[in-house]
């Protein structure tokens, strides 16, 4: 079913570079089925021992987003002292990161509906940023969870603006891949609050405009009340420091975009992420489904700390398997994964996040160019036995995936 490009040493390689493989990886039915069954037993076993400190964990990470939020709003008043504002944007952006990574994106995915909790309802939640509640959980619960790096369907690879995929038809557009990622870190929480008006569908006119107003009603409604907020409210309220606040709101919001887009970009486009076609993907079993999730995905490695303010989508391999576990416990569940990959022969991607950076930079710069221009890959394919259309078992059929380098 899938295919899979092992690290190389390829264009712009990041550092990350090892040796192709010269034979496929192959994996039989019976050990995709053991690979789903395990998987299966291992969330299994976690929802079952869900309890205390998993209710513990969220309520101490509420607490402390809190405190952070009203430290910074409150440093920022005394904005004409310079170690305060910028103990003051500090804090605010601690504050914004953590609602947006720990909480809000967590809570969204339903991790915390079994406490019952009205406050931490998925389908309720609001978060601080300007991308309405419901539009994304559309766009990235079910479109990206669901449709995992499968081309022309998971909208997340490259959110309609960037190439970052070989299958992905060059045009002279893409020469400004670059500057287009740097726009979009910098303006992150925007580009989210776009992605379901699928701008790039409007331009080439396979969607009319008039399908995107019922979004633009959310969209007006969500970033009024957050531009309101940051950029008029608090800043006047703070009388003669309007100026320092007002910068230090937007320096959060910064702060905050950056980070959420590195982290998300390190977890799907780093060298060694595999993407797929509509045709690999076809009925799929719930083995291919938890194979595609580890292939299409990467980890970063990092401290404890670093893990809470990624909302620990640095593991992001577990997140793509158990996007509704609470994320806390994916460090736990992360060796028990990189085993059962290492037992069937398959690749856990992860690596520093200087390194995932560099290799997604790295290749936001490749792509930029011409195929023409960029030397070929070496690819190894992951070869997985799938019944024949006649519901008797094929020979193993390869499906290659393009590395994502």
């Amino acid at each position: 079913m899938f295919g899979l490009t092992l690290p190389s040493i390829p264009f712009l390689s990041g550092g990350r570079t090892k040796p192709a493989a010269a034979d496929p990886i192959v994996l039989s039915r019976d050990q995709v089925d053991e690979i789903g069954r395990e998987l299966d037993a291992l969330r299994e076993r976690t929802v079952a021992s869900l309890g205390a400190d998993d209710r513990d964990y969220i309520y101490r990470i509420i607490k402390a987003q809190r405190r952070f939020e009203v430290a910074g709003r409150g440093l920022l008043f005394l904005g004409f002292f310079p170690p305060a504002w910028v103990a003051g944007v500090a804090s605010l952006s601690v504050s914004k990161i953590l609602d947006n990574m720990e909480i809000g994106h967590n809570v969204m995915h339903g991790q915390y509906d079994w406490m019952r909790e009205p406050s931490l309802n998925s389908r309720t939640f609001e978060w601080d940023t300007v991308c309405p509640s419901d539009q994304w959980r559309h766009s990235h619960n079910y479109m990206h969870h669901t449709y995992t790096n499968i081309l022309g369907m998971d909208r997340d690879i490259g959110y309609g603006v960037l190439r970052m995929d070989p299958a992905q038809k060059w045009h002279p557009y893409y020469l400004g891949n670059p500057v287009y990622a740097t726009g979009l870190m910098l303006l992150f929480e925007w580009g989210v609050m776009f992605h379901d008006a699928e701008v790039e569908r409007i331009v080439s006119r396979e969607r009319s405009w008039r399908d995107v107003i019922p979004l633009a009603k959310g969209w007006w409604r969500k970033a009024r009340r957050q531009v309101i907020k940051d950029y008029v409210a608090f800043p006047l309220l703070s009388g003669p420091m309007f100026v320092p606040t007002l910068v230090g709101n937007a320096t959060a919001n910064l702060v905050r975009n950056v980070w959420t887009f590195s982290i998300i970009f390190c977890g799907h486009f780093p060298s060694g992420v595999q993407s797929f076609s509509k045709e690999e993907t076809s009925n799929e079993t719930r083995g291919e489904w938890y194979v595609r999730q580890m292939l299409g995905s990467a980890n970063i490695s990092g401290t404890p700390l670093f893990h809470i303010m990624s909302g620990n989508l640095s593991h992001q391999i577990e997140h793509h398997l158990f996007p509704d576990l609470p994320a806390h416990r994916y460090p736990e569940l992360a060796p028990q994964v990189q085993a059962l990959c290492e037992k069937h022969g398959l690749p856990y991607n992860t690596g520093g996040l200087f390194a995932q950076v560099s290799s997604v930079w790295k290749k936001i710069f490749r792509f930029a160019l011409p195929p023409a221009l960029v030397s070929p890959e070496p690819e190894t394919a992951v070869l997985i036995d799938r019944p024949s259309s006649s519901g008797r078992s094929s020979e193993t059929a390869g499906i290659l995936a393009r590395e994502n380098v």
